[in-house]
């Protein structure tokens, strides 16, 4: 069960990244695939999913390029590795609206961590377009390069050993539902955030 969000009840703040602390839209990735294809949008877009694939990529098992081949497959189009990436990074739109000033503030009281499930490709993309609010944390713990995802039970436990302090006394923030009642399974607080007022208010019940 989960401990009450109440002054004093952390020790540090884990976020999640996509939808979080960074925007994102799908829609620009099969935009731009559609583009270089020549196809509908839409056509891609009922075709994507993430499979076993993409699971593999975000825990490191595979290389973009590897990734890339598989979607040509899945997608039914022949558009080159470069093109592919291109679309793919597409997918980050901007920094949450006032997530900075939020983490700013947080960061003033209390460590900051970010886990996120995510690839080799987008990870050397954000880390340098979004250096500065990323900048924030303390540690961000990867699943390409630990070689484990949310909501795999080990991923947290990982997490938590590395940031060395309770479970328990770690609010957990993401977008995935799934991924929220995976982190209360090993112990963690977790928000499920839909906008970023839940950030809002869940810092402010802390004290924050």
């Amino acid at each position: 069960m989960n401990s009450p969000l109440v002054p004093n009840s952390a020790d540090a703040l884990l976020f999640d990244l996509g939808r979080v602390v960074l925007d994102i839209d799908f829609t620009r990735v099969a935009a731009s695939w559609a583009g270089h294809a020549g196809c509908e949008p839409g056509h891609l877009v009922s075709r994507f999913s993430p499979d076993e694939s993409w699971h593999r990529h975000e825990r490191g098992e595979i290389s973009d390029a590897a990734f890339f081949e598989g979607l040509r497959a899945s997608l039914g189009i022949g558009i080159t590795d470069l093109q592919f990436l291109e679309g793919w990074n597409a997918i980050f739109t901007g920094e949450m609206p006032g997530i900075a000033a939020t983490l700013a503030r947080a960061r003033a009281r209390l460590p900051l961590y970010a886990f996120s499930n995510t690839n080799s490709a987008h990870v050397e993309h954000f880390s340098r377009a979004y250096a500065d609010v990323l900048g924030h944390f303390r540690e961000i713990y990867l699943s390409s390069a630990i070689g484990l995802r949310k909501p795999e039970a080990a991923a947290y436990d990982h997490v938590v050993k590395a940031i060395g302090v309770p479970a328990s006394r770690i609010v957990f923030f993401d977008d995935s539902a799934e991924n929220v009642v995976g982190a209360r399974a090993r112990g963690l607080t977790a928000v499920h955030v839909t906008s970023p007022d839940d950030v809002a208010t869940a810092l402010a019940a802390l004290g924050i």
